[in-house]
């Protein structure tokens, strides 16, 4: 997936191709090449977190190492402990409009940047990926939505997707962010995930420590690659 005009690649590599140095020069070739209109020209950077040719051939070739991210991980074979606030659960066959305002409300607070809408929720929910999807809203006990995110599995027996999650920027400090951390972990056990991983920002101190209080495995950090001028 490609965002923005800067031209930015989101991508996932099959571990069966991880090692895969002929996979490896022909993607490296196709991302270097604006011509070949996988990055338009301009600046370039590619969120590749795995594959290890791939990510060894784009530090050879030049590519700079751009922001670092730290990925976590939970195992789900254990129940998972209650989260200690209340969660409400909407995705594309139970959507509950007060919910959804709240799921949005809570984006646009936690990201300074966020441009999301109810309009655009619901553009979500009607796409093919939110069938194993749904977004989760946490409130406090004055009913007041502090955190949210959205899970997504991959199947029965498989790992997890938390992306995104954030708090509220007017309850941060409080918890909620471990709370709700600790509710998706629940809420894709339920969908059958055999573990949960999330990624954040490295230079995000707070949210790599909320998610180890929601009893997250901290892994090595990993950068993007910015492709060089």
């Amino acid at each position: 997936m490609v965002d923005g005009a800067e031209g930015l690649i989101r991508m996932a590599i099959s571990p069966e191709v991880g090692d895969d140095e002929f996979f490896a020069r022909r993607f490296v070739d196709d991302l270097s090449d604006s011509d070949r209109g996988v990055l338009p020209s301009g600046r370039g950077v590619a969120e590749v977190r795995y594959g290890p040719a791939v990510r060894g051939l784009l530090s050879r070739r030049g590519w700079i190492a751009d922001e670092s991210w730290t990925p976590l991980s939970r195992d789900l074979a254990a129940p998972v402990q209650d989260c200690g606030v209340r969660i409400e659960t909407v995705d594309a066959q139970h959507v509950r409009d007060e919910v959804v305002r709240d799921r949005v409300a809570v984006q646009r607070a936690a990201f300074p940047n966020s441009t999301f809408t109810v309009k655009r929720w619901h553009a979500l929910a009607a796409s093919p990926a939110y069938r194993s999807g749904r977004c989760l809203v946490a409130y406090d006990t004055d009913d007041q939505a502090v955190a949210a995110t959205t899970v997504w599995s991959a199947g029965s027996g498989r790992p997890g997707l938390i992306e995104p999650l954030g708090t509220h920027r007017a309850f941060r400090g409080r918890g909620y962010g471990c709370a709700i951390a600790v509710a998706a972990a629940a809420e894709l056990q339920k969908m059958g995930a055999s573990s949960v991983v999330v990624c954040t920002p490295t230079s995000n101190v707070g949210g790599v420590a909320a998610y180890e209080s929601a009893g997250f495995t901290k892994l090595a950090d990993v950068s993007d690659f910015r492709r060089p001028d």
